[in-house]
């Protein structure tokens, strides 16, 4: 699409928005000292909070649960319920700015249909209670005592229920959303000396955490179906950490049959060191995907058969079921299948703005640089800002190609109340015609040879990793 298109994004905010984070960021100020020593101003936080969803089926549970709250009775139910009210404004949001976004784009989005068999959608597993309660006691004394009030003792009374965690398979996305929240506090202990706290990103952790322990083994939106059919990828957004590294690859799905094109998301990831960085930490994942590497760096179409597809439009990554097909290019892929694609509905606990990305082809544009060095998408004079800090090291692209780029393929998001463009790919026209770099096109290793010669120099980090941890396993 040509870049003016998404100009009416930008025009205005969208009613209630401001105000609805208003609230949310009330209930955030709360956390920082603990609901044991709520301020006045913090108390009138809480009631305005319930008073957002007092026509809302939560009603008379958030007002009973600020009411124990500023008494200072505070049980799990109470926590509970607070932290429901928190996601429903922040979901109600994401729906406002997802709407918005999809307007501008002319993008169909399919609806939310909760499962049959509970009345919230859900589908009962297996899952051990008291390893939940342990995890909300943790979640519980944070809110007491607050982020000030987090020391090193707090922190570690996480550590067994995360181990404990671990070994459940139902329960490794919360343990590991316990284990990072653990961390990130740990890192920053005492808090209450810290200069500056992270409120929004902890308060979100916090929440989405104790929803888990209600929620955990119980996917809302039925069980995954097993589809067949063509991935014509789009790009691939890389999420890394220090100790691990996600490839979440966007694409169209063509399925067998005539039901139409679909968005999808598929996503691999693989634990890591910080000391792996850069192109070698696709080497982390080569074993249990070459298939899908292959397909990133080759550019190739991926023939795939029975893979689970989630009712929130993931597709369930196995390699095995998956080979490659004929050359594909992206960026005709987009101009001819992106439009007509069905984006996939979002599961009622993912609506957050943070977690809207959505992939758009954009041409036709021009950029400029802000006096502080911000890269902007000049869309008819209203700006688009460029995410280039978000640009992986493990591939070629970089802030100098995007700006010198002609056509971009990337992902909308939504950020600190602001759209952005987080590239993955970028066509640049120059002497030799027009070429193309893309996050995922050194999956099989780097191209670029003076890369390639660093890395050589550097040696397999990986491999030598893998060696030594052999030799202890030996012992």
């Amino acid at each position: 699409m040509h870049a003016t298109h998404l100009a009416a994004l930008l025009d205005g905010v969208e009613p209630g928005v401001p105000e609805t984070l208003d609230l949310v960021a009330g209930f955030d100020d709360a956390l920082v000292p603990g609901f044991a020593r709520l301020t006045g101003e913090q108390r009138t936080a809480l009631s305005a909070l319930a008073g957002a969803v007092a026509s809302t089926p939560l009603a008379d549970r958030v007002r009973e649960a600020v009411e124990k709250v500023n008494a200072g009775s505070i049980a799990d139910e109470h926590l509970t319920g607070l932290a429901g009210a928190r996601t429903a404004l922040l979901g109600a949001v994401h729906d406002a700015l997802s709407s918005r976004l999809d307007s501008a784009l002319g993008r169909s989005r399919d609806g939310w249909a909760p499962a049959a068999g509970a009345p919230d959608g859900s589908v009962p597993g297996p899952v051990p209670d008291n390893l939940l309660a342990g995890s909300r006691a943790w979640l519980r004394e944070l809110a007491i005592a607050g982020w000030h009030g987090v020391d090193h003792d707090v922190v570690a009374l996480a550590a067994r229920t995360v181990e404990t965690l671990l070994k459940a398979p139902g329960l490794r996305r919360l343990a590991v959303l316990l284990d990072g929240l653990a961390a990130e506090l740990g890192a920053s202990c005492p808090v209450g000396t810290t200069g500056r706290v992270p409120v929004r990103r902890w308060a979100d952790l916090w929440s989405r955490a104790l929803l888990l322990t209600h929620a955990a083994g119980r996917p809302d939106g039925g069980p995954a179906v097993a589809v067949s059919g063509r991935l014509l990828v789009l790009g691939v957004d890389v999420h890394e950490h220090g100790t691990a590294v996600q490839m979440q690859v966007h694409g169209v799905f063509e399925p067998v049959g005539a039901d139409p094109p679909r968005l999808v998301r598929t996503s691999v990831s693989a634990a890591k060191v910080d000391t792996i960085v850069g192109p070698a930490v696709w080497r982390l994942l080569l074993r249990s995907c070459p298939v899908l590497l292959g397909a990133l760096a080759e550019r190739r179409v991926l023939e795939v058969t029975d893979l689970p597809l989630l009712p929130g439009g993931d597709l369930v990554w196995r390699d095995e079921q998956a080979r490659p097909g004929e050359p594909v290019d992206p960026f005709a892929t987009a101009r001819l299948r992106l439009a007509e694609a069905l984006a996939p509905p979002v599961p009622p606990l993912e609506r957050h703005p943070v977690r809207i990305a959505e992939p758009v082809l954009l041409e036709g544009y021009q950029i400029s640089v802000r006096d502080d060095g911000e890269l902007v998408l000049d869309l008819g004079g209203a700006g688009l800002p460029l995410d280039v800090a978000r640009l992986p090291t493990c591939g070629p692209l970089t802030p100098e190609l995007v700006r010198a780029s002609s056509a971009c393929l990337g992902l909308v998001r939504w950020e600190d109340g602001r759209w952005l463009l987080q590239p993955f790919a970028v066509q640049v026209s120059g002497k030799r015609g027009i070429t193309q770099a893309h996050t995922g096109d050194w999956a099989l290793g780097p191209t670029d040879p003076k890369v390639a010669k660093a890395e050589a120099r550097a040696g397999d980090a990986v491999a030598v990793l893998r060696e030594r941890a052999g030799r202890l396993l030996r012992r």
